[in-house]
């Protein structure tokens, strides 16, 4: 009889905790879309929930001490081959955010629990029971099964979001949307507010998460499949609705750094020679002609826009790969991985604008870049985004000859009013060529200066094709806009070389 008593209360007990955990409610991206539409018909309430002051009032390296326990992963022991890991707020993540789980259509919150993680001998303040998270991370044997718990991302702060591929080590970020982007007053930074992550079947290879973006100006409902390796692809899909006209609407942007280069002209006492996650900017346009534009940190603020209509495709790369030309152990910049992105569908009229800040150290993102419509959406508008991008140690290139490296400088000794610039050429149709191929380089200087004299050769040294330009400046002062690439009979064998110098 006590048997029996005792199996009735264990049957008992086990169903009044059945009964007590959250069934979940029915969720999908359709039911995301029309939650952000009946958002953006109100007027924007930005969140007053924030961490306690003393977790604000951390540091970058007090902040790191506070480790996520990797026992408590979401999805840790059950057999998937994808994991999450939760970040904690504090430090300029102080703002909480809502993380849920979905399983068989229906969505439940991760509740945020203290003993997730370890504050080491950070000294501890007020902790609530409902903080809630900063982000979070995934994490997928994306280097092989050996390293089943590599990390693959992370999401974290504003819309930012940044993945890894084989090989790869952080390096430039992502962002859901860029508004205001380099314009006259403050730039608005709208935050993934809440994420729903699906859980992936048994050996899955993707992974899907969605995303509620919230600002002043928009609203919009975000679905990002990633599917990890040698190339990482988020597939995005997004519905925006337009609170009010931003004067910049910024789709699909990249944010990197670039603090130091080979086109770098002023010294600096680092040891090493270069110094960023990205190097240059690619763009694919609509008519099918390939851009390459190296990165600088400029002296001031500026920006440029390539016009375009129906891009093929656009992206933040970081092209060399030679441990040498970084000599840093610890950054691994030769292993930051590129991002390229490709519209899904026709974009239309608009253009790829360009951002660079100036920057004092590598600690700053200073180099964003997006597409931009070439009306901006205005109120009540309902703006539907697809594209994908690409993470990769090895992004799209034009299929002729690329940019290799660009050098620019004076002579001090021999006619120092001049100003050069070495642009080498690579590629395996062009190492075929032979010296007397007839290889020319059609060079344009916009105003601002002159062409002096130009000269095109082939390096017996690397196989490479080194074009030589040397112009003279007008005392205007005004930025000059320069392009280049190599023909032969009429036949473009490379993608353009642009570049704005400042005299």
């Amino acid at each position: 009889m006590k048997r029996i008593l005792r199996w009735l209360a264990l049957v008992s007990g086990a169903a009044a905790t059945l009964l007590a955990q959250p069934a979940g409610t029915p969720f999908d991206f359709a039911a995301l879309k029309a939650r952000a539409q009946a958002l953006a018909a109100k007027p924007y309430a930005p969140a007053v929930k924030s961490a306690p002051e003393w977790l604000q009032k951390l540091t970058y390296d007090q902040h790191r001490q506070i480790e996520f326990d990797p026992a408590r992963s979401l999805w840790r022991g059950e057999g998937r081959s994808f994991q999450a890991q939760f970040f904690h707020p504090g430090w300029y993540f102080n703002r909480p955010v809502q993380i849920n789980e979905v399983a068989g259509g229906r969505a439940r919150p991760v509740a945020f629990k203290r003993d997730y993680f370890r504050y080491h001998q950070l000294p501890i303040g007020e902790v609530p029971a409902d903080l809630g998270f900063a982000g979070f991370r995934l994490l997928y044997p994306v280097n092989g099964p050996a390293r089943p718990h590599d990390e693959l991302g992370a999401f974290l702060g504003a819309s930012y979001f940044r993945l890894l591929a084989s090989g790869a080590y952080y390096g430039l970020s992502a962002r859901g949307l860029a508004l205001n982007t380099a314009e006259p007053g403050p730039e608005e930074f709208p935050v993934f507010s809440e994420f729903w992550l699906e859980q992936p079947a048994a050996g899955a290879k993707e992974l899907a998460l969605c995303a509620l973006l919230e600002s002043e100006s928009v609203v919009g409902a975000y679905r990002i499949v990633v599917a990890p390796g040698d190339t990482t692809v988020a597939h995005v899909r997004a519905a925006v609705f337009v609170r009010k006209t931003a004067k910049v609407f910024g789709i699909a942007p990249l944010t990197s750094m670039f603090w130091r280069g080979e086109n770098t002209t002023e010294r600096s006492d680092d040891f090493r020679p270069e110094v960023h996650d990205s190097d240059g900017l690619l763009l694919h346009t609509g008519a099918g002609e390939w851009i390459w534009r190296p990165l600088q940190n400029p002296a001031v603020l500026r920006t440029a826009t390539f016009a375009d209509r129906s891009p093929k495709g656009f992206g933040l790369l970081q092209r060399d790969r030679n441990f040498e030309s970084y000599q840093d152990l610890e950054a691994h910049y030769h292993k930051r991985p590129g991002a390229w992105v490709e519209p899904v569908g026709d974009w239309g009229r608009g253009g790829v604008r360009l951002v660079e800040i100036p920057t004092k150290d590598e600690f700053n993102d200073n180099v964003v870049a997006f597409w931009i419509p070439e009306t901006p959406p205005a109120p009540g508008a309902a703006v539907e985004l697809e594209y994908r991008i690409h993470w990769s140690l090895r992004p799209p290139a034009a299929p002729g000859g690329f940019v290799h490296a660009t050098r620019q400088g004076r002579s001090q000794a021999q006619e120092p009013d001049r100003h050069r610039f070495i642009v080498d050429f690579d590629g395996e149709r062009l190492r075929a060529l032979a010296e007397d191929a007839g290889v020319e380089a059609v060079l344009d200087v916009g105003p601002g200066a002159t062409e002096l004299h130009r000269t095109v050769q082939k390096n017996d040294t690397n196989g490479m094709w080194r074009v030589a330009v040397a112009v003279k400046p007008d005392g205007s002062k005004r930025p000059v806009e320069l392009r280049c690439f190599l023909r032969l009979k009429q036949e473009a064998l490379t993608e353009t070389w642009s570049y704005l110098w400042q005299p």
